[in-house]
């Protein structure tokens, strides 16, 4: 079964606030927690002033995962023996990996964005004590879909940092 992905809003460029042209669509596959592979149909659109290319994700998607988010959110926030995503043990130790590294980062930008959304300047005291106030824990306790919630603002940034495949090697993974 393929499903089409389509917002019902106009969405700036996030990089540079222009209008978005629809140039055409790319499917996507993702996997559930059952392990049940669907098809996704995303719409591809360039942005009128700076010509990048941007994709439009629905919340279930983490850039450059194939697991739906509530998979990895629940790998992340729970003990790897009460999983109940289908995906090898592998899997499940990579992505609280990648979470433990990157959950600080996002943190960060985050908390950058919102300082900026704010008009706070950087480096003032109202600034530091604005900045403190975000944490992973805290996102943690917003219930299902806070992965989600944290993840998008990051992507949408253009601030994602792309990780190794799984088929590399790296130290820290081990």
């Amino acid at each position: 079964m393929v499903f089409f992905v389509r917002g019902a809003e106009e969405v700036p460029c996030p990089c540079c606030t222009e209008n978005l042209e629809i140039i055409g669509s790319r499917e996507r596959k993702v996997r559930g927690g059952g392990g049940e592979l669907r098809q996704l149909v995303i719409r591809r659109l360039r942005c009128a002033g700076c010509r990048r290319i941007h994709h439009e994700l629905p919340d279930l998607l983490i850039p450059y995962k194939r697991y739906d988010s509530r998979c990895i959110e629940q790998a992340v926030t729970e003990p790897e023996a009460s999983v109940t995503a289908c995906a090898e043990t592998s899997t499940l130790r990579r992505w609280k990996v990648w979470f433990r590294v990157l959950s600080i980062y996002f943190i960060l930008v985050l908390q950058a964005l919102e300082a900026r959304m704010s008009g706070l300047a950087p480096g003032s005291p109202e600034a530091s004590d604005h900045l403190r106030m975000t944490s992973a824990p805290a996102f943690r306790q917003q219930g299902p879909g806070w992965l989600a919630r944290l993840v998008r603002p990051v992507a949408n940034a253009h601030l994602w940092v792309h990780t190794r495949f799984a088929y590399l090697s790296a130290p820290a993974l081990r």
